[in-house]
Formats: structure tokens, C-alpha cells, sequence
């Protein structure tokens, strides 16, 4: 008998609010979203639709 796969879903990781002053911040100083995305151990599009539903621009180039 075949085993069942394991389901591979990662969970959300949800964003606090100390997470959201963060994300403001370093939109406030233009932190470059490749380092901010390291220091948040988030991915870069995480970090552009957190931002883009806060209404804050992100990164440095924009």
C-alpha cells in the first residue's frame, strides 16, 4: 500500500505590529528591499504587498 503524501503548505507567518513600524521605518530611510528582506527574514514580495496594503512606498529606486 502507497503511503500518503505530506502536505508541503508552509504556514503564513503574520505580521505584528512591531513588524509593521519596522516596515515603516526603513520605508521612511529608503532601506534597499533586499536587505530589509534579510533582516525580516521575509521574502521580497512580502515585504512589497505588506507595504503596497499599508500605503507606504518601499525601497530605494522608487
Amino acid at each position: 500500500m502507497a503511503k500518503k503524501a505530506k502536505s508541503l503548505k508552509k504556514s503564513r507567518k503574520v505580521y505584528s505590529a512591531a513588524d509593521v513600524k519596522l516596515l515603516r521605518a526603513h520605508s521612511k530611510s529608503r532601506t534597499p528591499v533586499s536587505e530589509l528582506s534579510k533582516l525580516m527574514k521575509r521574502s521580497e514580495g512580502s515585504l512589497r504587498q505588506k507595504a503596497l496594503s499599508l500605503g507606504i512606498g518601499l525601497g530605494h529606486l522608487r
